[in-house]
């Protein structure tokens, strides 16, 4: 568990999947939490979750076997890959988003990952800098293709143009 002032960083407790979704209302895909919730438990991943005072504030998800994409897997294989990540409104730039990539870290150390990646949309500067200050270095572009189901049971197909970073993880002594 990792602290920034206040902040609580943990896996996704089945107790929490309702609460997400009040507080981190996910416009479009009401089934996005449950979904992520349901990968851990499968141990395809963890979904780790940032709170404040009993609230929870950000999220992010491990995927152990790695970025999807075709052009990602050919260019560094089953890397594991932190996605999803995001800060509510009007908390973000406090550091809870660094939070959750240092906590994803942490657990990808424990297991004995060596390496981490992540993609960003090549229209979110903001998100690219943080991961340049945190050592993440562009590997591929790739199009990360995704769909969400929404309230009415449609699903939306959707494709953005992204880049994939990695960063080495240094090992810890002691």
């Amino acid at each position: 568990m990792d602290r920034v002032d206040r902040t609580e960083i943990r896996p996704c407790r089945a107790a929490d999947v309702p609460l997400l979704g009040r507080h981190l209302a996910a416009p479009g895909a009401p089934t996005r939490h449950a979904e992520r919730f349901a990968r851990q438990e499968a141990g395809a991943g963890t979904y780790l979750l940032a709170w404040r005072d009993g609230v929870p504030v950000g999220h992010g998800q491990i995927r152990w076997d790695g970025c999807a994409a075709p052009e990602v897997r050919a260019e560094v294989g089953e890397c594991p890959e932190f996605n999803g990540l995001d800060v509510r409104a009007g908390l973000r730039g406090q550091g809870i988003g660094t939070a959750l990539i240092h906590a994803a870290e942490e657990l990808t150390r424990e297991r004995g990952g060596t390496v981490l990646g992540l993609g960003v949309g090549r229209d979110n500067p903001r998100a690219a800098a943080l991961y340049g200050r945190l050592g993440y270095v562009p590997v591929v572009a790739y199009t990360d293709h995704w769909s969400r189901t929404d309230a009415e049971g449609r699903t939306h197909a959707y494709a953005d143009a992204c880049v994939f970073l990695v960063r080495t993880l240094e090992t810890r002594n002691g």
